[in-house]
C-alpha cells in the first residue's frame, strides 16, 4: 500500500464529465489499495471569472479581499469532486486549505507556506478516507485566508506530499507529460520519460506551463518524486526526480516566455554604484530582474539594459525614473519581445550547444537582442513576432543534431 498525492488542474475538472473522469481516476487508485490525497484547482476559467467580477466592483480591491474571493473557486471544486466520489461509493472528505493545515505568511496573492499542520488529513487517511484538499490556499497567523499565486495548487500538492512523506506526487494535466517543446505548436516535440529537478525548474521558470516552478523547488528540497501525466489518457507520464539519464539527450526542452519587457537606460554616468542603486531599488519593490547587459564605458557614460516581467514594466519605469542620478536620462521600455531558451544538463559537457542555437536563429533570419547562459540553459531575447518560429527552428536543430 502506498500513499499517493494526486493534483488535478482546472481543465481536468472543468465540467461535470471531467469531474466524473477525475473521480474515476482517484477511486481506481484507491481501489488498488492505496491511500489517496487529492489536491484540486478551481474549475476551468473560474479564477479569471472571479477576477473579472472584482474588476466590475472595485478595480483597486485590496489583496486581502481578493484572496477571500478567489478561494471560493477551489471550494466549489473540492465539494463537487467529493460528491462524485460519494456516488461511486468510496469514503471521502473534502477540506479547504486551512482545514488541511496550510499555514502561510501574510503576503496576500503570493503567500508562502510556512508549515502544514496535517493532523486532520492524517486522521482521515487513518480512517481510509479519500481526502480532497483545496489547492492554492491557506491561512495566516491572523486567521485570514491567503492564496499562493498562479500555479499554487501544484505547490500545495508537493507540500502535502512532503509533509506526509508520500510515495509519489502525481500532477495531472491536459498533456501526457513533459515534452521537449509545446506539442501543440511543435509537431516533432518528444515526451520525456524522466527529467531532473534542475532541468524542470529551468523549464518552468523559462515559460513551460506544465509545472509551477515553486512546486519543483519544493520537490527538490524534500526529494518528492513528481510524475506529470494526463488526466484524459491513461498512459505513463514524465518522472521528475534527482537524477535522470543525461547521456541520451543534449537538451531536454525548448521554451518561450512572452511575459517579458526590456528596459534600457541610456548614457548613465560611468561611476561606481549606479548599478547598485538601480537594482537594489527594484529588489526592494520585489521586482525580479532577469537578463542584464551593461555596455563598456565610453567618454564617461555607459548603457544598462535588463529584462523584467511585462507585468512589472510600468512599476520598473516609475522606480528607475525616481533615482536622482537618472533624472533626465533616456529610459526606454520595449514590451514586444520574447525570451526563448534551451534547457538541458547535457549542455554542460557539449561546448557546441550555443553554436547550434545561434545557427538555427541565423538560418531563420532572427536577430538576437540579448543572451544569458548558465550550466544548463541558454536564453536569448528576440522580437515577440519571431518567438514561435524560433522555438520550432531551434527544436529541429537540436533534435536532428548528430551530437544527441
Amino acid at each position: 500500500m502506498a500513499l499517493i498525492v494526486q493534483k488535478f488542474g482546472g481543465s481536468s475538472v472543468a465540467n461535470a464529465e471531467r469531474v466524473n473522469n477525475v473521480a474515476s481516476i482517484v477511486t481506481d487508485t484507491y481501489k488498488d489499495g492505496n491511500d489517496v490525497i487529492v489536491v484540486v484547482s478551481a474549475q476551468g476559467d473560474t479564477t479569471d471569472d472571479l477576477i473579472a467580477k472584482a474588476q466590475e466592483i472595485n478595480p483597486r480591491a485590496s489583496k486581502r479581499e481578493m484572496d477571500m474571493l478567489l478561494t471560493a473557486g477551489e471550494q466549489i471544486s473540492v465539494a463537487l469532486l467529493a460528491m462524485a466520489i460519494e456516488r461511486i461509493g468510496c469514503p471521502v472528505i473534502s477540506m479547504l486549505g486551512w482545514q488541511a493545515g496550510f499555514m502561510t505568511n501574510s503576503a496576500h496573492a503570493a503567500a508562502r507556506i510556512k508549515t502544514i499542520k496535517a493532523d486532520r488529513v492524517r486522521s482521515a487517511i487513518d480512517k481510509h478516507q479519500i481526502v480532497i484538499v483545496a489547492g492554492f490556499q491557506g491561512i495566516n497567523k491572523y486567521d485570514d485566508l491567503t492564496t499562493l499565486g498562479r500555479g499554487g495548487s501544484d505547490t500545495s500538492a508537493v507540500a502535502l506530499a512532503a509533509a506526509l512523506h508520500a510515495d509519489r506526487c502525481q500532477i495531472f494535466t491536459d498533456v501526457e507529460g513533459v515534452f521537449t517543446a509545446d506539442p501543440r505548436k511543435v509537431p516533432g516535440a518528444r515526451k520525456l520519460d524522466e527529467i531532473t529537478y534542475d532541468e524542470m525548474l529551468e523549464l518552468a521558470t523559462l515559460g513551460a506551463q506544465v509545472l509551477n516552478n515553486r512546486s519543483v523547488e519544493m520537490g527538490k528540497k524534500y526529494n518528492v518524486e513528481i510524475e506529470v501525466l494526463s488526466s484524459l489518457k491513461r498512459v505513463p507520464g514524465t518522472i521528475v526526480k534527482e537524477t535522470a539519464n543525461m547521456e541520451q539527450m543534449l537538451v531536454r526542452g525548448v521554451t518561450k516566455d512572452t511575459n517579458v519587457a526590456r528596459i534600457s537606460i541610456i548614457d548613465l554616468p560611468d561611476v561606481p554604484g549606479i548599478a547598485f542603486k538601480i537594482f537594489s531599488r527594484l529588489a526592494a519593490k520585489n521586482i525580479n530582474v532577469d537578463i542584464i547587459l551593461q555596455s563598456i564605458g565610453r567618454q564617461g557614460s555607459k548603457d544598462i539594459t535588463f529584462t523584467v516581467s511585462r507585468d512589472n514594466a510600468q512599476e520598473t519605469m516609475d522606480q528607475v525614473s525616481r533615482i536622482a542620478e537618472l533624472q533626465g536620462k533616456k529610459i526606454l521600455c520595449d514590451t514586444d519581445v520574447a525570451k526563448v531558451s534551451v534547457v538541458g544538463a547535457g549542455m554542460e559537457t557539449h561546448p557546441g550547444a550555443a553554436s547550434l542555437m545561434f545557427e538555427a536563429l541565423y538560418n531563420s533570419d532572427i536577430n538576437i537582442q540579448m543572451i544569458s547562459t548558465s550550466e544548463i540553459k541558454i536564453s536569448v531575447l528576440i522580437d515577440e513576432k519571431d518567438a514561435d518560429k524560433a522555438v520550432a527552428e531551434i527544436h529541429e536543430k537540436f533534435m536532428s543534431s548528430k551530437s544527441l
